[in-house]
């Protein structure tokens, strides 16, 4: 495996002809003019982590560029020669320090678009162009608005505003017909609550062993618990601090400690206490090894969707399990007050038999007392639900019941006052037991 400073002397010397994807790390304080030799073939640029603050204006040459990642560098503006970029479809400028969005900035085909934790108070109105927009990362700005404009991007389907300032949600945002993950906590909307008190786990009583996974607001660790009489596993997420692309690690603790008991949710057992370099966490239990995630997270090409590995296939006991786990869970959060804002495959443990654990709760977000304006989030959230159960049909080993796909046309409607809130949902699935009569497969 060659370091960054090698593949910079290859790209200097000519060697890197024909690749599609070029990551350069080195400290960087000008765009080497030599990326231009890659032109016919280069696809994907990731110059996250150097020093750069601008980019050359000829970049356009780059006629088969498709992604652009420039994180951690000092940009304070996106730069205005992105929108010349005919094939440019995914835009990455998280944690830089830009304060300025030009007009002319945003490429035509754009669909990803992350400038998480910059300085941004305000979008442009041309944003309302990008009529392929499907995912918008938006978390710690300082946004106090969103335009109206952005209505007409009524292909987006992902969301990210939370740790902003905005004190309302636009009524047009809940009449996206695709809008399906929302995570708007830490905004001065009248949703935040105190976190709910909880016992504290005090970090003297936990040995951390290895690493379980990592997501976008902290590390999970496996680690023993040492207790009064006894010792047990439990699972332990270090927050990493800074803001996230879901947004603040504190929200997502507050909503973690608010969600209460439930058969398909990771439980936790309670707040970290006392890390001797005070770092927040919470301590969750332990998930038996025979649960493994159902599906890998959104791919470059996929963007918005599940990535299920090759060859995998479900029986239709198996979704309907899944489905109404999920959907009891849903249920129970919003009947808490809470909103998922991240429902995915990619979050949930799943055990060969369909039993499911839903977790994460990064993007999670308390809904509104206002009753209309709830129900409405919540079927955004519906429509997330949906997209799942489109994957899992997609992947049935056999014929399913009609019912099955009637619920899932139903979920994604694109008129969300239409969708069906999750307890009928709930109710929908516990009857499909009774129904046998085969339909083709989604």
């Amino acid at each position: 495996m060659h370091s960054p400073t090698d593949t910079y002397s290859q790209l200097r010397a000519g060697q890197l002809h024909g690749i599609e994807r070029l990551d350069l790390s080195c400290g960087l304080t000008e765009f080497p003019r030599e990326i231009f030799d890659l032109a016919d073939s280069l696809q994907v640029l990731n110059l996250s982590g150097n020093a750069l603050t601008q980019l050359p204006d000829d970049l356009h040459r780059l006629h088969r560029l498709r992604v652009l990642f420039c994180s951690n560098n000092p940009f304070t503006e996106l730069p205005a020669v992105l929108g010349q970029c005919s094939s440019l479809q995914m835009v990455g400028f998280k944690s830089n320090q830009i304060r300025h969005v030009p007009a002319s900035a945003l490429p035509p085909g754009l669909r990803w678009l992350i400038l998480t934790d910059n300085q941004i108070d305000s979008l442009p109105a041309t944003i309302g162009q990008c009529s392929q927009l499907q995912k918008l990362m938006l978390a710690g700005n300082r946004l106090r608005q969103l335009p109206h404009e952005l209505a007409g991007c009524e292909q987006l389907e992902l969301l990210r505003i939370s740790a902003n300032q905005l004190s309302a949600l636009p009524e047009w945002l809940l009449e996206l017909p695709r809008l399906a993950w929302l995570a708007y906590a830490g905004n001065p909307l009248d949703t935040e609550r105190a976190p709910s008190p909880a016992p504290t786990i005090p970090w003297q009583q936990l040995r951390l062993q290895h690493i379980l996974g990592e997501g976008a607001s902290g590390v999970i660790h496996q680690a023993e618990l040492q207790e009064a009489d006894a010792a047990r596993t439990v699972a332990v997420k270090l927050f990493k601090g800074a803001v996230t692309s879901d947004g603040w690690p504190h929200s997502e603790m507050a909503a973690c400690l608010a969600t209460g008991a439930h058969p398909h949710i990771i439980p936790v057992a309670g707040p970290l206490a006392g890390h001797p370099d005070g770092k927040a966490g919470l301590v969750l239990e332990y998930i038996p090894p025979h649960f493994s995630t159902l599906a890998g997270p959104p791919s470059l090409q996929s963007c918005t969707r599940d990535v299920y590995p090759a060859g995998t296939q479900f029986t239709q006991e198996k979704i309907l399990r899944i489905a109404l786990g999920v959907a009891r869970a849903a249920a129970h959060l919003h009947s808490q007050g809470l909103l998922h804002g991240d429902l995915y495959a990619h979050n949930l443990q799943c055990g060969a038999d369909g039993n499911c654990l839903l977790g994460d709760m990064g993007a999670a977000a308390f809904l509104p007392a206002d009753t209309n304006l709830s129900q409405a989030l919540q079927r955004l959230e519906v429509r997330a639900f949906g997209c799942l159960l489109e994957e899992l049909l997609a992947h049935a080993d056999s014929p399913v019941i009609a019912a099955l796909t009637t619920l899932r046309d139903s979920c994604l409607q694109p008129q969300p006052a239409l969708r069906p809130l999750f307890t009928p949902i709930v109710q929908c699935l516990l009857s499909l037991n009774t129904l046998k009569e085969p339909v083709d497969a989604a």
